[in-house]
């Protein structure tokens, strides 16, 4: 028996995504969710929520059955040693999850390149919030375009 594997549903939105022009924004504006979230969990790394997961379909044409893949959880390895420190972990985990969803976006926004890990500024500050303070990371690096470096 064949079924859709989130690799598969992947494809399916890259191509959507591709013949329709349309950038992350637009989807996540289309779905109401934000860039951030919408291009994880279209990679596969993070699960729509179902009502989400059926929007997307919806909005990019997708067969019906991509909405049950987008709402699976995903099942990440890490094929790399990661630090068993949970603070660091939780970094290793962050860019495992997020990279491809921030150089995505950064491509959106400047064109092919990356951003300097030399001219870079990074802040940590303490957020009060309801349901617990919460850790604040920015960071701030020089955009640099591939054929620059």
């Amino acid at each position: 028996m064949d079924y859709l594997t989130k690799e598969d549903v992947t494809a399916q939105i890259l191509s959507a995504k591709r013949q329709a022009g349309l950038t992350w924004e637009d989807i996540a504006t289309k779905i109401d969710m934000s860039p951030v979230w919408t291009h994880s969990a279209a990679m596969g790394m993070n699960a729509f929520p179902a009502d989400k997961a059926d929007a997307m379909v919806k909005a990019l044409g997708l067969p019906q059955e991509s909405a049950l893949v987008l709402a699976e959880s995903p099942t990440k390895i890490w094929e790399q040693a990661v630090p068993t420190d949970p603070c660091v972990y939780r970094f290793y985990e962050i860019v495992g999850v997020y990279g491809p969803t921030l150089k995505a976006l950064i491509q959106e926004k400047f064109g092919d390149g990356i951003m300097s890990a030399i001219d870079f500024d990074m802040s940590v500050t303490r957020v009060p919030h309801e349901k617990g303070d919460r850790v604040k990371v920015e960071m701030s690096g020089k955009y640099l375009s591939y054929n620059a470096w």
